[in-house]
């Protein structure tokens, strides 16, 4: 008997262990959610991040949606929604001190997954007769109480500083460039951001007419061109030469910002809202007769193309229920997607001059390929305080709640399903690096508009043609994305300079190269 019981218990164990050793059938490993970029604009002049409490209902209201990014205004008129950056904190009703606005949304968004890019308008000053409280405020130090260099307002060329209550400030200064630039890099180097959002990256609305900018006439910007130019005159403000200049202006900061990010943080990401006034390039004769690039002077498909932001988020504010609108709509979102040139576009339209199943429609709208195959890579709403154009007549929860159930319930419901928010290889995984440098005088004075040419060394190596630039105000150049290799710089001193005009660097992936000039003399 016994014997039987450990033949049986013999092969119980056996049978257990084979059991045992195969285990459960693997499952297979869920498939990773599509990329696609979702979006709210959560703007800093209605309720959202005053408090803690706002906080976590927009993280519900953005998880309702299965948005995956929140670009949230952090500085609004270079006053700051948070404690630790260059730009003072705001004297917005927030919650007192030490309530941090953009700190308290990157832990509750990171919490629940969600990206945090903080939105900042550049070159909005302030809109009030009544002055900011902190005198550190640009508006106290560099406004309407500040003379020659100290005042960086923008100007018209009739001499007006105002757009009604607004002033703003002349991207052609260059100590208000170097602050813009340092103020953004302070908020990377000081917030867990995942990226930066530049609004009013551009000239300020308002000129005569669309086809060019009435603004830029500050004193020491117009002395620069003067300079640099030769010129005495004062240029019209349809000045060919001079509408080139400005906008030369806004393109050099926004390329000095994008790799003065990348060596704070190389995986931040920079996105710029861009105007889609009127009809596309199909309808005025393409991209350089539109407003975007003609009244405002903001040349967002050219920093596409040179890689110096990595995501354009257009600000196609149409009425879908107005024929000419609607093909506004059509032709700005056909293009963004045409031109995203290795980078990506996200859509944004305007909920707020919308009902909900027009806006349904325009995310369906630029979420489709274009004729030439092409698809932007996402979609972002303006914005979170005005969800439909029927907010006043049904309430802000309803129309909150008709918005989120059109996108994300129903069999063909575009936001059913979560997505992740599209990678950027050329920062993951860069196949390049960048080139940048300082020109100037040995007492300091920067040399100002200085042509830089960059020569690739060597066979194989390096980008196979010279590239060129010019320095900007305060001397600073820049070379974007350049192919691994070894190269030459090259400067044209201005008459007057001496020196050594020559350097060299290596450029390696995804590192930034500096390049050595020791200071120039002028000649006596």
């Amino acid at each position: 008997m016994r014997r039987i019981v450990a033949t049986l218990l013999t092969a119980l164990s056996l049978l257990l262990g084979s059991v045992v050793l195969a285990g459960p059938a693997r499952a297979e490993p869920p498939a990773p959610p599509p990329e696609q970029w979702r979006s709210y604009w959560v703007d800093a002049f209605n309720d959202g991040i005053y408090t803690p409490e706002q906080v976590s209902t927009l993280i519900d209201d953005a998880l309702g949606i299965n948005a995956n990014v929140l670009i949230v205004q952090t500085a609004r008129r270079y006053d700051c929604f948070c404690n630790r950056a260059l730009y003072p904190r705001t004297d917005a009703a927030i919650a007192p001190a030490p309530y941090d606005p953009l700190d308290e949304v990157i832990a509750q968004a990171h919490a629940a997954g969600l990206q945090v890019h903080a939105w900042v308008n550049v070159n909005t000053l302030w809109n009030s007769a009544t002055p900011p409280r902190s005198a550190d405020h640009v508006f106290n130090r560099h406004g309407p109480t500040a003379e020659g260099r100290d005042r960086w307002l923008n100007r018209k060329a009739d001499g007006t500083e105002l757009q009604g209550a607004n002033s703003y400030i002349d991207p052609g200064h260059p100590d208000a460039a170097a602050y813009i630039v340092e103020a953004i890099r302070s908020l990377v180097r000081e917030y867990d951001v995942d990226g930066i959002n530049l609004d009013y990256i551009r000239y300020p609305d308002g000129s005569s007419t669309t086809t060019h900018s009435d603004w830029g006439y500050n004193e020491v910007a117009l002395e620069r061109f003067r300079r640099i130019t030769g010129r005495t005159d004062t240029p019209a403000p349809d000045d060919a030469a001079w509408s080139q200049w400005r906008r030369d202006q806004v393109t050099s900061l926004v390329r000095r910002i994008y790799i003065g990010m990348w060596e704070e943080d190389p995986s931040a990401r920079l996105s710029v809202n861009a105007i889609t006034y009127g009809f596309g390039p199909q309808s005025v004769g393409g991209w350089q007769a539109t407003r975007a690039y003609a009244e405002v002077l903001q040349d967002w498909a050219g920093w596409l193309a040179e890689g110096i932001t990595d995501t354009v988020v257009t600000m196609n504010y149409k009425r879908d229920w107005d024929p000419d609108q609607a093909q506004m709509y059509s032709e700005w979102t056909r293009f963004l997607a045409d031109a995203q040139s290795g980078r990506h576009g996200v859509t944004g339209p305007a909920l707020y001059l919308n009902p909900v199943e027009g806006s349904l429609a325009q995310l369906r709208e630029a979420l489709a390929p274009t004729p030439a195959g092409n698809t932007a890579v996402g979609w972002s709403g303006y914005s979170y305080a005005n969800p439909s154009m029927d907010v006043a007549e049904n309430g802000l929860a309803a129309e909150r709640e008709r918005l989120t159930a059109v996108l994300t319930t129903g069999p063909d419901a575009p936001f059913a399903e979560p997505a992740a928010v599209p990678g950027m290889t050329w920062k993951s995984a860069p196949r390049d690096g960048h080139v940048t440098g300082e020109l100037a005088l040995r007492d300091g004075t920067p040399l100002d508009q200085a042509r830089v040419t960059l020569r690739p060394l060597g066979v194989g190596g390096g980008t196979p043609q010279p590239v060129r630039t010019v320095t900007d105000g305060s001397g600073w150049f820049g070379f974007a994305h350049a192919a691994p290799g070894r190269y030459l710089l090259t400067v044209d001193l201005p008459t007057g300079v001496v020196g050594v005009p020559v350097s060299s660097v290596v450029v390696r992936e995804g590192r930034i190269a500096e390049a050595p000039f020791g200071p120039f003399l002028p000649v006596r």
